[in-house]
């Protein structure tokens, strides 16, 4: 993916979840919004929107 050069610090787009959260995602069980919402997802930076991948299955 092309983006923002990173050189230092935290990166410009980060997304971190549990395990159990990444795999509700993926199965279709928990929405983008919802985790964002309750605090189980946290997405930050201009490209961390990544709800279009989700449910994987």
């Amino acid at each position: 993916m092309a983006g923002p050069r990173h050189t230092r610090g935290t990166p410009p787009s980060v997304v971190e979840a549990s395990a159990f959260v990444w795999c509700a995602l993926a199965l279709g069980v928990l929405g983008w919004a919802d985790a964002l919402g309750s605090a189980q997802l946290s997405a930050s930076g201009e490209r961390s929107d990544i709800s279009r991948y989700f449910p994987l299955f």
